[in-house]
């Protein structure tokens, strides 16, 4: 092409070039007063908030997020095996380790050590560096598997939502091989929650697992004033105990309100204990029940005989010896005091022997109702914390009225007959059936009887045959209500 061609055709070329000019400012033009009249329209109608939140996205998008985030500040928490002075144990240091050997999961971290948990049958339980994990026990005498973190390594916990980091360190001149202390990182942000609430349940859930793996005793008092211990290893538990399902549920909740109420007790003024009184017929449960409270507690039994004690100040050292979290119970309270006034044996001892019930044992001189007392809600009330007090009586009615007085037995408890609910556990507890062809019959006739949990039982062992056993119970309660028939008409 020659260039009288080219100079032909740029007039045609200078053309398009304006008319793509002024395509371009129009269209300019016009994304310009639809921008315009959005953001009156925007002005006009939208609220602040999604105003500010729409510049904050555009301003985002244009200059980039990543460069607009600033970098989250991370803050180190140092938990050192040994305090200040380097002797004492730290006790949130061996409640953390206890708490992350729960949470270390062998499939996931590359180097895990693992140890074996020694038995044992006292209540001093050595939970090691690093605490233990619940592994599978044999033979009812403890052991189970420790894992925890080799020295060096790190571990996350996620709490709340909330990611944290444990690192487990060494001492400076690296000769200790165990945990010198545990560093927990994470964002600063989460500081408070740290200190408020997550280090709190470390802590409370190392202190239920702790009471729960507890291997209980009981303690009965000797001639000396002193307590005698012995392993405790009855089988009674809420699920297995036969009674009224709603008085059942109703003793387990106040149980547990009981034991998360420590800062309660503590605002109100009052002692962190709680009084239970067991009263019913022989026969209906109520040691099984003290049994079961012991079990869900993990408390050890403190099972105190007023015969044996010879005077107040015995009485006292017995009482503010029992160490916390333990359950002190005085069997057949009625037969304890009948005879004693609350300032003591000023009746004279015909007097005594009239009105004392023919099974009591003799009253003992020295010892007087306001001292028992004055451990329940007086002076020595709170010698001790998180104590559970059980009177147990086959005779509510022959109790002196102190005892009896709001705010020293705080929840009375009627053990009564069997009913259909404790038969029902009693079945599934001999012969795992929860229904039977004799059921019916079975149940109208516990209505119409009064017989005890302890019979019902007794009827029960007699045969392994559920169909035997059943049969049998029916025709005992069918006697019983003939009886009461006859006995109510006079008739033979």
């Amino acid at each position: 092409m020659d260039l009288s061609t080219v100079v032909a055709s740029s007039p045609s070329y200078g053309s398009k070039a304006v008319d793509a000019y002024k395509k371009a400012a129009a269209t300019a033009a016009t994304v310009t007063a639809y921008a315009v009249l959005a953001r009156g329209v925007a002005r006009e109608l939208l609220p602040d908030e999604l105003r500010d939140a729409a510049r904050w996205a555009a301003s985002f998008l244009l200059r980039g997020g990543a460069r607009m985030r600033a970098p989250r500040r991370r803050r180190t928490f140092v938990i050192r095996r040994y305090d200040g002075d380097g002797y004492g144990d730290n006790s949130l240091f061996e409640d953390a380790c206890t708490y992350l050997a729960t949470r270390v999961d062998p499939h996931s971290m590359s180097r895990v050590c693992l140890s074996r948990r020694r038995s044992r049958d006292d209540d001093d339980v050595d939970y090691g560096a690093f605490g233990y994990c619940d592994g599978d026990k044999e033979g009812g005498g403890g052991g189970g598997h420790v894992m925890s973190m080799e020295v060096g390594a790190s571990m996350d916990d996620v709490f709340e939502g909330v990611e944290f980091t444990w690192t487990s360190m060494t001492n400076c001149d690296g000769h200790d091989r165990q945990a010198a202390s545990l560093e927990l990182s994470f964002d600063a942000e989460h500081t408070d929650m740290v200190l408020r609430r997550y280090v709190p349940f470390i802590t409370a859930s190392v202190e239920d697992a702790r009471r729960r793996d507890r291997a209980l005793k009981i303690f009965s008092c000797d001639n000396g004033g002193s307590w005698r211990g012995s392993s405790y290893h009855h089988p009674a538990t809420f699920d297995t105990l036969a009674m009224d399902l709603a008085l059942k549920q109703s003793i387990v909740a106040d149980l547990d309100r009981f034991l998360k109420r420590k800062e309660y007790y503590r605002r109100i003024g009052k002692a962190w204990k709680r009084g239970y009184l067991l009263y019913g017929p022989p026969g209906t449960g109520k040691s099984s029940l003290v049994a079961a409270i012991a079990n869900y507690l993990r408390f050890n039994l403190y099972d105190l005989d007023l015969s044996k004690v010879e005077s107040n100040s015995t009485l006292q050292c017995l009482l503010t010896s029992m160490p916390d979290k333990s359950i002190l119970v005085i069997e057949d309270i009625d037969c304890c005091f009948s005879a004693i006034t609350r300032s003591g044996p000023e009746k004279s001892a015909e007097q005594n022997a009239d009105e004392r019930p023919p099974d009591a044992p003799p009253p003992p001189m020295g010892i007087t109702l306001s001292g028992l007392l004055n451990f329940v809600d007086g002076l020595w009330s709170t010698s001790g914390e998180q104590r559970i007090i059980i009177f147990t009586t086959n005779y509510k009615d022959r109790l002196d009225a102190a005892l009896l007085r709001p705010g020293r037995m705080d929840m009375h408890v009627y053990m009564g007959y069997c009913c259909w609910e404790a038969f029902k556990t009693l079945a599934r507890n001999y012969f795992l059936t929860d229904d039977h062809p004799l059921f019916p019959e079975i149940r109208e006739l516990l209505s119409e009887v009064d017989v005890t949990p302890a019979t019902v039982s007794e009827m029960l062992l007699r045969s392994e045959d559920v169909d035997v056993a059943l049969q049998g119970l029916m025709e005992c309660l069918q006697e019983k209500k003939q009886g009461k028939e006859i006995g109510e008409g006079g008739k033979a």
